[in-house]
């Protein structure tokens, strides 16, 4: 595949960013109607700083390798992974999040199925609990679920 060029990745970061963004501002505002107003709020912040660590160090860095090291790689994955609470890695595993992440973190990967033109709900029944290793009994499986519904105008449909 053909090495993108610096703009087209900073132009691919910020694509994804405005998404989850709009993503943790639609969410927010429907959880502040809600009741949920501090959470809502905090989760509008949250919006504006997603994935902010993208722009700096080792994350940077693997951004702008011309070799397509596959080293370096995993080093900024598991260093934004570690560094961003909105993943379940930082947390040590996803039943650990707190809600306000993992709202966010629905924000995110909506916002990466549409990007990929892919399905949140099969990502969430099937990709990320395989990933993370949540059960549909579970307690974050719930809440999952619960900000994807408020998220999305179409609620999930049980299978």
């Amino acid at each position: 595949s053909e090495m993108k060029s610096v703009e087209q990745k900073i132009d691919d970061i910020i694509r994804h960013i405005d998404h989850v963004k709009d993503n943790c501002l639609l969410l927010g505002e429907r959880l502040v109607n809600l009741g949920k107003k501090d959470m809502g709020r905090l989760l509008i912040a949250n919006g504006f700083i997603h994935d902010n660590s993208k722009f700096y160090g080792v994350e940077w860095d693997y951004l702008n390798d011309q070799t397509g090291s596959e080293e370096l790689l995993q080093i900024a994955v598991s260093q934004h992974n570690r560094t961003n609470p909105h993943h379940p890695e930082y947390w040590g595993g996803i039943e650990a999040m707190p809600s306000l992440y993992v709202a966010e973190m629905v924000c995110d990967w909506k916002a990466r199925a549409n990007e990929f033109g892919t399905s949140l709900q099969d990502w969430i029944e099937d990709g990320a609990a395989k990933k993370f290793e949540y059960h549909v009994d579970s307690e974050v499986y719930r809440k999952i679920i619960y900000y994807s519904n408020i998220l999305c105008d179409k609620p999930f449909n049980r299978v």
